[in-house]
């Protein structure tokens, strides 16, 4: 009679993850997606003149100042939604979660390690957008900051249960990438990266707080300022978070 097979030492989760790691290295499509990008438009925007003077539409904030907010969503947003449901689908493909099974390291070590690595670089790509949006371009920190960090927690809880769910259902590389994409852009506009939430008609700004990158949005302009985040958003980014992880745990397949 054969007993229990036995459990991976703990050293084998740093070892994944540190794979993991120099695998995004290697291939560093998140690094430039979710970290260089947003860094790079943050740099764009406050060298600008034009785009660093006060507008009257945006409550006398410059345009650069109403982007941070939107250039920390994307930041999030690429990482959860885009490189996360990528390389999961890409590795149920491979056949690399099936052959995980057979071993001592669970699959689930290997999801793991891929949303604390993805979350570990949302953080670094935060930090960076308001290290060099305040040394560089003199940008206003949150005056809330509790509001500011319980936003930001539950936009990253919200938009990595979505981007599990998007890799529990979607079948292959090319539809992740497709899907993925399609949502990455709507989520960016309705999050007032080409158009202000500010600027919006009203039926476009209606709609814009029931999405998540939106609700996040409205939730860090009001830190910013120094009001507590509405709790619409709060409750809307919650909801996504629970609703979505669920699914995400129930129609998860390993190959």
């Amino acid at each position: 009679m054969s007993g229990p097979s036995p459990r991976p030492p703990r050293a084998a989760f740093g070892k994944l993850l540190l794979n993991e790691a120099r695998m995004a290295w290697r291939v560093p499509f998140g690094l430039l997606l979710g970290l260089g990008f947003p860094l790079l438009l943050l740099v764009i925007f406050g060298s600008s003149p034009k785009l660093t003077r006060p507008i009257p539409g945006l409550g006398g904030q410059s345009y650069f100042q109403a982007s941070f907010p939107v250039l920390v969503g994307w930041t999030i947003l690429a990482l959860s939604c885009l490189v996360l449901p990528q390389t999961l689908v890409r590795y149920r493909e491979m056949g690399v979660l099936r052959r995980l099974s057979v071993t001592p390291v669970p699959p689930t070590w290997l999801l793991a390690a891929q949303v604390v690595l993805n979350i570990g670089l949302a953080a670094v790509g935060m930090a960076l957008l308001l290290i060099v949006g305040r040394a560089a371009f003199g940008l206003a920190l949150p005056k809330d900051i509790p509001g500011f960090w319980l936003v930001i927690l539950l936009t990253i809880t919200a938009l990595f249960a979505i981007g599990l769910c998007m890799a529990s259902v979607i079948s292959n590389s090319a539809a992740a990438r497709a899907i993925g994409g399609l949502f990455f852009y709507a989520m960016l506009f309705f999050a007032g990266l080409w158009v202000p939430r500010e600027m919006m008609s009203m039926p476009l700004r209606e709609i814009s707080d029931w999405t998540p990158l939106g609700a996040s949005m409205a939730g860090i302009q009001n830190a910013m300022t120094g009001s507590f985040p509405p709790l619409q958003s709060l409750l809307l980014l919650a909801a996504d978070a629970v609703v979505f992880g669920y699914l995400a745990v129930h129609y998860f397949r390993w190959e």
